[in-house]
């Protein structure tokens, strides 16, 4: 099949399965309400789903799973069963205990679809990756606002009927990956197990250049995205008289990272990745910390332009970093380098999203997103430690 056909295909699939991801913070109000659990749960939830990820990464990357195996098949196997994990946050006999075990069984099998669709990609396109990985990481964002969107527009529908819809939308992403995706012609198949081969790919400095300015990326991102709500509903519980639509503007906020995206991988085409990577990079971090200013402001227009604005750099390097890890990775062992650098990002967001929980919980500052600032100041020192260029 040719490649012009192939990647809309991925994109679409990894967009269908990755709406998994922040199903639950899409309905994160209803399923607070409807199982009686703490404020607090929103945190706890979304860290679970991190928690799984990373666990589901460690071992698929220990195993070499997706270098030893045809990814595709990986890739609609765990679509079927995180879609069924997911599928189970609608029982009624539910409790937070059931719910968190339930969310980290779907963020364990998105192991197999995220960082596998990656490198799906990665076999099909050798030249212009940055490119295509930018329409795949965009296709990652629109998933996880996706969610957003449906219980902004829900139509009168419950929210389970939200759940039953984006379990279906997985699996039926899962079928499109495993029936027109073949194995790509770059793909370099591992014909044994080397439970240390994730370690490898550390040694060369070009390859640690780039995971550490993920690790960095990875610290800010996931944050911002799960406390778009809550710094939306801050705003409104101040403000008796605004009438904004909080999923509808939680989506736009988080959606609107996937235009960023498709810009940087075209722009990763005219100029050398790790600048446009950088640059992204170095505005993000300036958006944490002036994050107060806008919040102290209190004006609606602006608060919204600031955080569209803040939506799209978050995210732009993130199929930046991944096209670095890829071309610098060992050929025969992409798929687990990809999947280990997935596996160390997500452990990092588990942190800032219950440290900021806490901060949120029990200091009520417009001050607290600054702590998000962290992340990307380390990973510009740490991209700029090492001058050799990335093509």
């Amino acid at each position: 099949m040719k490649s012009k056909i192939i990647l809309p295909i991925i994109v679409f699939s990894q967009f269908c399965c990755t709406s998994l991801w922040f199903a639950g913070n899409g309905v994160m109000t209803d399923l607070i309400s409807t199982f009686n659990l703490s404020e607090s749960a929103l945190g706890h939830l979304t860290s679970a789903v991190q928690f799984g990820f990373i666990s589901g990464t460690l071992i698929f990357a220990i195993l070499t799973i997706a270098d030893r195996f045809s990814p595709s098949k990986v890739f609609f196997v765990c679509a079927l069963v995180a879609a069924i994990f997911n599928l189970g946050t609608i029982l009624k006999s539910n409790s937070f205990l059931s719910l968190f075990v339930l969310k980290y069984f779907t963020g364990f099998f998105l192991a197999g679809i995220y960082p596998v669709g990656m490198k799906i990609a990665a076999d099909y396109f050798d030249k212009g990756l940055g490119k295509s990985l930018g329409f795949l990481v965009g296709a990652l964002v629109l998933g996880t606002a996706f969610p957003h969107l449906l219980k902004g527009y829900s139509f009168g529908f419950s929210w389970q009927y939200v759940i039953v819809f984006i379990s279906l939308l997985s699996l039926f992403g899962g079928i499109l990956m495993l029936l027109f995706v073949p194995n790509g012609p770059y793909r370099k198949k591992s014909q044994t197990l080397k439970l240390n081969a994730w370690l490898t790919n550390f040694k060369d400095a070009k390859f640690r250049s780039a995971a550490f300015g993920y690790f960095g990326h990875m610290w800010e991102l996931y944050a911002f995205w799960a406390f778009v709500p809550v710094l939306l509903n801050f705003y409104t519980k101040n403000n008796s008289e605004s009438t904004l639509n909080i999923p509808l503007w939680s989506f736009i906020i988080i959606g609107i990272g996937g235009l960023s995206c498709v810009i940087g991988g075209y722009l990763s085409s005219v100029f050398k990745t790790k600048k446009v990577a950088l640059f992204a990079l170095l505005l993000s971090c300036l958006c944490c910390l002036i994050s107060p200013l806008i919040l102290l402001a209190n004006l609606e227009f602006v608060l919204l332009s600031f955080l569209i604005f803040w939506g799209m750099v978050v995210i732009a390097d993130s199929p930046l970093f991944s096209t670095l890890v890829a071309q610098n990775a060992i050929p025969k062992y992409k798929g687990t380098a990809l999947t280990i650098v997935n596996c160390i990002g997500f452990a990092i967001t588990i942190i800032s999203i219950q440290l900021l929980n806490y901060l949120h919980l029990n200091y009520h500052s417009n001050y607290l997103y600054m702590i998000l600032a962290i992340g990307p100041i380390l990973g510009l020192i740490a991209l700029s430690r090492k001058p050799k260029t990335h093509d």
